[in-house]
């Protein structure tokens, strides 16, 4: 990864990725947007992955783009339009929705670990998760109108979906900073736990113990829901459904649980 901004480790499944840039937060900088895009659109395609957990190195999660980004801005710039990456057709085209949006489109489920600070774009990387867990002690914020800022990394659709039209216009209006017990009773976030990474591994590990085709099933349905019309929602269930009854996947889920043992599936 480029200058090693982001690290990965696979283990049985589940790829353990980390931001790794500690003695700057994690802070975003054009590196670190094109190492998150890469190893998420490389991890898109690895065999046998059957989840992932998003984590910083050090006590942060993300705090945000780093400051030479808002120096850069004083003068009109705009560095993360500068991040080496190749062009793509997904729904998310600049750098920073690319690094956010890149985990909602994995096929598999991505857990974000967050301890520290989550603030801003950190924030809205950890927004781009299937499931967050924070600390107790973390503090999150829509932090971009300090800066003068709008959240433009997918943080105006997400934001909506997790806590509703009028919670996220409030949090996104004063950049209102929220400790991870608060941001779980707002819906922002799953669960707290004093450990978010070993918390995140192990449900990770659990996640990966079921029929992988199931849950990569139920990740779109998901995703899809409320975003397309009813109608295609529900001919879309009964399609994943028709194509899972049956599967050598499925039969053993079924085979396992009746003998009560753990299941090998392919």
């Amino acid at each position: 990864m480029p200058e090693q901004r982001v690290t990965v480790s696979i283990t049985e499944g589940v790829a353990d990725v980390r931001l790794a840039r500690p003695e700057k937060r994690n802070a975003l900088d054009p590196a670190m947007f094109a190492g998150l895009v890469r190893t998420g659109e490389e991890l898109a395609h690895e065999p046998g992955l059957r989840a992932v957990v998003l984590s910083g190195e050090g006590p942060d999660f993300c705090a945000g783009l780093d400051f030479g980004s808002f120096q850069a801005m004083r003068d009109g710039q705009r560095l993360s339009a500068t991040a080496d990456l190749a062009p793509t057709d997904g729904p998310a085209q600049a750098s920073g929705q690319r690094a956010a949006h890149v985990w909602t489109a994995l096929p598999v489920p991505m857990i974000a670990a967050v301890t520290g600070n989550a603030l801003g774009g950190g924030l809205q990387i950890a927004l781009g998760a299937d499931i967050r867990i924070v600390a107790p002690d973390a503090v999150l914020a829509v932090l971009e109108i300090r800066w003068g800022l709008i959240p433009d990394m997918t943080g105006t659709q997400v934001l909506v979906e997790l806590v509703g039209r009028e919670r996220a216009k409030e949090l996104t209006f004063t950049g209102r900073r929220l400790s991870g017990t608060e941001a779980v009773e707002l819906g922002l976030a799953s669960r707290v736990d004093p450990d978010p990474r070993t918390a995140a591994l192990a449900l990770a590990r659990e996640i990966a113990g079921v029929n992988p085709d199931a849950v990569r099933a139920a990740k779109r349905l998901l995703e899809s829901s409320g975003r397309i019309p009813l109608r295609d929602q529900l001919a879309a269930e009964q399609k994943e459904i028709g194509a899972l009854i049956g599967s050598p996947n499925q039969r053993e889920a079924v085979a396992a649980g009746f003998e009560k043992r753990a299941p090998v599936f392919g």
